[in-house]
């Protein structure tokens, strides 16, 4: 406990937003790219104790709000089919498909387990030998080796009757898609912490040199975050665009490469939907050709299914940083937690959900 209270010390937080108002001479708009960031800033009131001059807008780091709509009407198709078992995490169940969610399709009879790990649906596989289990595989890089792993243990093991619905998605796309937008606004990043614990900070030095911003990998508690801030604040004031690193306990250049290795021997690079924003080329991971019969959109053939999006839902432009979540006239009305209309309000990381739970009501 004395070791995280550290990084939420006050007077060390103090010293940090003294600094940023300091050193913030000009008008900046950052990106925290990752959901658990935003809801820390959030929670933590940072936002709020800024200088006016620096703005920071919420990026699509949170993988339940960018699963794209169709994946989410295929796991229920799947999960309706007679002698399926569908797995999921538990964030996923109350993601809104096109006319229901996971939850009401368990209340109408489908077995939908949650699990805490892909390696536990695996194992359901293994004790249910009659029965067909679906992997619903969602994430960022995070969550990619876990996925990647049971899949290639069940391929080890020839356990036929295992598969994955893969939706698995990758940052550095998604800040080139951000930053080719017509409307960005985006001068500089903070970078996922746990993602970048994964895959290392490498794969962010040719976006920062292709587009010329800053990128800092940054953690979630108050005093990582705000030493990410002023060290975005600080390269911009001076004109350096690159990756520098404030997470050193954890981050490194090159990453896990154990992690990295296993994603890459299960999964491809390919284009991918993400929800409100469309496809984003070479932005997601598919499963190998040699293991295309752990795929569950081809073992189901689910993948003609198109999807429905509510035509209330602003999320696209919540999740590009173009729109604060309650500037979304749908916010707090027609789209609640409780009658959400897209997954930026079901997520514990979706910024929609965090500025209800945080009364967020005005744009700061």
């Amino acid at each position: 406990m004395k070791y995280i209270d550290e990084y939420r010390d006050p007077q060390r937080a103090k010293a940090l937003f003294d600094e940023i108002r300091r050193k913030a001479l000009h008008e900046w708009t950052i990106m925290e790219i990752c959901g658990g960031q935003t809801h820390s800033i959030m929670r933590n009131g940072i936002d709020q104790l800024l200088p006016p001059n620096v703005r920071l807008v919420h990026g699509p780091g949170c993988p339940v709000c960018v699963t794209p709509l169709e994946s989410i009407d295929r796991a229920l198709a799947i999960a309706a089919r007679p002698g399926v078992i569908l797995a999921s995490f538990g964030d996923m169940l109350r993601v809104p498909g096109s006319d229901r969610d996971l939850f009401m399709a368990r209340s109408e009879g489908a077995d939908v387990r949650i699990v805490f790990s892909p390696l536990e649906a695996l194992q359901i596989a293994r004790d249910n030998p009659d029965r067909e289990v679906v992997f619903l595989a969602v994430g960022f890089e995070t969550t990619a080796p876990a996925n990647a792993m049971a899949v290639w243990q069940a391929a080890r093991e020839g356990i036929g009757n295992f598969s994955e619905l893969v939706s698995q998605v990758m940052v550095p796309p998604a800040m080139r898609a951000i930053l080719s937008s017509p409307g960005n606004l985006v001068q500089g990043f903070l970078a996922a912490g746990h993602v970048c614990a994964i895959m290392g900070w490498e794969e962010y030095e040719p976006v920062a040199a292709e587009f010329g911003v800053p990128i800092v990998p940054a953690g979630f508690e108050p005093v990582d975050l705000l030493a990410g801030i002023l060290l975005v604040v600080e390269m911009l004031e001076a004109g350096i665009s690159g990756v520098r690193n404030a997470y050193g306990r954890i981050v490194t250049r090159e990453g896990n490469p154990e992690a990295r290795r296993i994603m890459n021997e299960v999964y491809q690079v390919a284009d991918r939907p993400w929800r409100g924003i469309g496809i984003i080329p070479q932005s997601g991971l598919v499963l190998r050709e040699s293991l295309a019969r752990f795929d569950a959109e081809k073992r189901f053939d689910v993948g003609h299914i198109s999807p429905r999006e509510s035509p209330l839902c602003r999320s696209g432009e919540v999740l590009q940083g173009h729109l604060k979540p309650s500037d979304c006239p749908a916010f707090g009305c027609e789209c609640t937690p409780m009658t959400p209309l897209g997954a930026t309000m079901v997520s514990s990381e979706g910024a929609c959900s965090a500025y209800y739970k945080y009364h967020r009501n005005t744009t700061p």
